[in-house]
């Protein structure tokens, strides 16, 4: 009896060796910028030809298209320098390619504003919710949820000066819940929709 007590011992003792070494040689180690993403924050994507992934994956109607037009509320440019895109407030917005966050605040007719910076290229997502999930300084992966499309109304901005047809701030120069996206490379406002050919 005494020899198989031994044995179990021994066996117990080579169990708990083999678990250390394994877990101290053979578990991935992770960069923290990586691990600090939950794969919540990732959806399905797909990426055009030139390599970029769509802003607001599933809504891909256009309200707005780059270039000269009709200014559809007071403070809004009548030269648009991006795309806006139709999306109920709280629809997901991603990063189109990976990068780092240089920006996440209030800007005037933009409204609450995330840009994300990619070598010469800044990528601004306007009129998004408030409550935001990335901050400057954050590295972000292609695909990855940075934020989501905001209200038409928000309260409390110091400064803000647009206001809908009621009397309340707006978000913004918006007439309701979108996405206004805009790309600029070397300063440079560009179409957006040429990075999707």
């Amino acid at each position: 009896m005494s020899n198989s007590f031994f044995s179990f011992k021994i066996l117990i003792i080579f169990i708990i060796l083999i678990s250390v070494f394994i877990s101290v040689f053979f578990i991935p180690i992770f960069p923290e910028e990586f691990t600090s993403y939950s794969s919540s924050n990732f959806i399905s994507i797909d990426i055009s030809s030139s390599g970029y992934a769509w802003p607001i994956p599933g809504y891909n109607s256009i309200t707005s298209y780059f270039g000269y037009r009709v200014s559809p509320t007071a403070g809004a440019s009548s030269y648009h320098s991006g795309l806006d895109i139709g999306a109920p407030e709280g629809s997901k917005l991603i990063a189109i390619t990976s990068g780092e966050i240089t920006f996440a605040n209030f800007l005037g007719g933009g409204g609450y504003t995330i840009t994300l910076t990619s070598g010469n290229i800044k990528f601004t997502y306007c009129h998004v919710s408030p409550n935001y999930i990335v901050k400057v300084g954050d590295k972000v992966f292609q695909g990855q949820v940075i934020g989501y499309v905001g209200p038409k109304n928000v309260y409390g901005v110091k400064g803000n000066q647009y206001f809908d047809e009621n009397g309340n701030p707006t978000n913004g120069a918006t007439t309701g819940p979108h996405l206004h996206f805009g790309v600029r490379i070397n300063g440079e406002y560009v179409n957006p929709l040429s990075l999707f050919n």
